[in-house]
C-alpha cells in the first residue's frame, strides 16, 4: 500500500482506507513475525530518530522494528545534535534527509515537526507531540481489531485528560467508524478543532460523567493525568477521585470490554492496579503492537 501523505503527524493525513490499510497489515507483520521472521524490507534503509522527551516503548518499538525488517535505526537525543548550539531545525531537517531514510521525533512542540516535515526530503513520523500521538493510536487500534474482530461501531469510552493521544484518538475514530464518548472535567477537553472535524464522520460525545461515557462502552482508555504536564496538586484534585478508572467504573461499560492505557500508568491515580492486572486489561498486547505497527508505517513510508 503506498499513502498519499509524505509524512505522519496527527493521523489526519490519512484516508480511511489507509489508516485501517495499516492496522490490516501491522496484523498481518505480526503473525509474519511469530512464523519465522519478518522479510527484510528495509534492508540498507535507515531510521534517524530524535529524542527531547524520554522513551521506553517508542524509543524500542522503532529501533527493534527497523531491526526486523532488515534496517538501521540511529538515536540521538537533543544533546548529541547541534540543535542544542543553535543549528536551525531547517538546517538540521534537510541534513539528515542526506543521511537517512526517514526521520521519527519525539518532541515538545509540535510546530518543531512541522517545520522538521517541511524541509525534510524524507518522511517524518511524529513520535509524540504536545498535541498529538497518532503512533499510539495505530496500536489501540490494532488491538481494538484483534480483540473485537472489527472496528467500525465500536464505543469507545476515553477518561480523564483530553491530551494528545486523546486527539489522535479521535482522529482515529474517524477514520474508522468507531464512536467515543470522552469524559474530563471542565477546561480538560481535547483539542476543539480535532473534535469539530472528526463529528463529521463518526459519532464524538463529551461529557463530565465517567459513567456517562463508559455506558455500554466496549473499550476503555485511561491516559495519565500529567501526560503532557506538571502534575501538582490543584491539577491533581481535578481528576481524583471521579476520573479514576477502577472496578466499579469497568462494572458500567459492557461486560467484555477491554482496558486500554498506553503506559506508563501512575497505579492508584487514574487506574487502579486491580484493573490495569485484571483479566479485562490488554494493556501489554497494546504495548507489544507498538512494535507491529511501527514496522508496518515505516515499510509503507520508506518503500513509497
Amino acid at each position: 500500500m503506498k499513502l498519499k501523505t509524505k509524512d505522519l503527524l496527527t493521523l489526519a493525513e490519512l484516508t480511511p482506507r489507509e489508516f485501517v490499510g495499516l492496522i490490516d497489515d501491522s496484523i498481518n507483520l505480526k503473525k509474519e513475525f511469530k512464523q519465522g521472521g519478518n522479510k527484510p524490507v528495509l534492508k540498507n534503509k535507515t531510521l534517524t530518530m530524535i529524542f527531547q522527551k524520554p522513551s521506553t516503548r517508542t524509543r524500542v518499538s522503532f529501533e527493534v522494528g527497523m531491526y526486523q525488517l532488515g534496517g538501521h535505526a540511529v538515536n540521538l537525543s537533543s544533546n548529541d545534535m547541534q540543535l542544542s548550539r543553535g543549528e536551525s531545525v531547517e538546517d538540521t531537517a534537510k541534513t539528515l534527509s542526506r543521511y537517512s531514510n526517514c526521520i521519527m521525533a519525539r518532541v515538545y512542540d509540535h510546530k518543531l515537526l512541522e517545520t522538521l516535515a517541511e524541509h525534510a526530503s524524507i518522511p517524518v513520523i511524529n513520535g509524540l507531540s504536545d498535541s498529538f500521538h497518532p503512533c499510539q493510536i495505530l496500536a489501540d487500534f490494532m488491538t481494538i481489531k484483534e480483540k473485537k474482530k472489527k472496528l467500525k461501531g465500536i464505543k469507545i469510552a476515553w477518561i480523564g485528560d483530553g491530551n494528545n493521544v486523546c486527539n489522535s484518538m479521535i482522529y482515529g475514530a474517524a477514520l474508522s467508524g468507531v464512536n467515543m464518548s470522552i469524559a474530563t472535567p471542565k477546561g480538560f477537553e481535547p483539542n476543539k478543532d480535532v473534535v469539530k472535524e472528526s463529528k463529521k464522520s463518526t459519532n464524538i460525545e463529551l461529557t463530565t460523567d465517567p459513567f456517562t461515557a463508559s455506558k455500554n462502552a466496549d473499550v476503555i482508555v485511561s491516559d495519565t493525568f500529567s501526560s503532557i504536564h506538571n502534575l501538582d496538586k490543584k491539577r491533581l484534585e481535578k481528576f481524583l477521585p471521579k476520573y479514576q478508572v477502577n472496578d466499579k467504573l469497568m462494572k458500567s461499560a459492557k461486560k467484555d470490554a477491554i482496558f486500554l492505557h498506553c503506559l506508563p500508568a501512575k497505579r492508584e491515580q487514574e487506574v487502579t492496579s486491580s484493573v490495569i492486572d485484571g483479566p479485562q486489561s490488554v494493556v501489554w498486547d497494546e504495548a507489544e503492537n507498538r512494535l507491529h505497527t511501527q514496522k508496518s508505517l515505516l515499510a509503507t513510508l520508506i518503500r513509497a
